[in-house]
């Protein structure tokens, strides 16, 4: 007799993932635009490039001091909220014992098994606490290094994503050139990196990717469009 073994197939978006795909998504676009808009309204790839490096460089501190401030609050918050509850464990057990019945109670246990639940849960506080920071806060513990870890990311994915629409500029003799070429490597990398985020984020790839290639394309062509109008 066979046997059948199921394996479930779920998806675990890391930290990582999730600040690689914020920091290149503005990488790719923020400087696209901006390149685009500067080619508009000057004739010399040294200003687009100059420009062009300048905001990769403001960009990828701004996102970064972002990433990290976001992730320093996530750990705050967790701490903050994890002293209330080693507090009330301590000073309030029995009204705590009645929040895991609770819990327990919404699925579907009986009062003899909550009343069990609870007090085996009560027997360790650290296990307490944990419990009650996940399913009466919905709280998961964060890593404590994210902030930094965050920040590294999102920045460096930035840099990444945003020397990839300047870089036809170093190798062109005039700003039109260096665009043209420049709108259709950082189109194609757009749509590649809409694929792979649909993919990653379980959404449908062909439509995630279209739609992250039109949304840089069409603040590439803003950009350029009121550069364009300024400039004349």
């Amino acid at each position: 007799m066979q046997i059948m073994i199921h394996t479930e197939k779920h998806l675990k978006s890391s930290d990582f993932i999730t600040d690689v795909v914020i920091g290149m998504s503005d990488g790719l676009t923020v400087p696209f635009a901006l390149a685009a808009g500067v080619s508009s309204a000057v004739s010399n790839n040294a200003i687009v490039t100059t420009a062009g490096i300048a905001e990769v460089i403001a960009g990828s501190i701004a996102m970064g001091l972002g990433g990290y401030l976001a992730g320093k609050t996530e750990w705050d918050h967790y701490k903050s909220e994890m002293l209330k509850e080693y507090y009330e464990v301590n000073n309030m057990p029995e009204k705590e014992k009645d929040e895991i019945k609770t819990i327990f109670a919404e699925y579907g246990f009986s009062s003899q098994s909550q009343s069990l639940l609870a007090d085996e849960l009560a027997k360790d506080k650290d296990k307490w606490v944990k419990f009650m920071m996940k399913y009466e806060l919905g709280l998961e513990q964060p890593d404590p290094n994210r902030a930094g870890k965050s920040a590294a990311a999102i920045g460096l994915s930035y840099v990444v994503g945003g020397m990839i629409p300047l870089s036809p500029y170093f190798f062109t003799a005039t700003p039109t050139e260096g665009l043209k070429i420049s709108a259709g490597i950082t189109l194609i990398c757009l749509f590649l990196f809409g694929y792979f985020k649909s993919k990653v984020t379980g959404q449908p790839v062909l439509q995630g990717a279209i739609k992250v290639m039109i949304i840089g394309a069409l603040a590439a062509a803003a950009a350029f469009g009121v550069a364009k109008i300024f400039g004349a």
